[in-house]
């Protein structure tokens, strides 16, 4: 009877190592979760203001000032401008 109540207390005593050995791992797993969220947030705001900043540089504005000042570009007047058709049957 003392055997069977040594291994039953070994059992349990195994068993409850167990719990909190696993419970502290998930707690671990959680933190790091998080940490890895707070990245992928910060991420995304970088990302917005990446996307925000490139609409800037590419305005249209801007793009023909960058031509004009520093290429000497200039549009030209709508009589020098011709339009040309696609022919029949060629694919775009």
């Amino acid at each position: 009877m003392i055997r069977v109540n040594l291994l039953l207390l070994l059992v349990l005593v195994g068993c409850a190592l167990g719990l909190i050995t696993s419970q502290h791992r998930a707690r671990q797993l959680f933190v790091q979760l998080e940490k890895e969220r707070e990245i992928a947030k910060q991420i995304d705001v970088e990302w917005g203001q990446l996307q925000l900043e490139q609409r800037t540089w590419a305005t249209h504005a801007r793009i023909e000032r960058i031509a004009a000042g520093a290429l000497q570009m200039r549009v030209l007047p709508a009589d020098r401008v011709r339009t040309v058709q696609w022919p029949e049957g060629v694919k775009r």
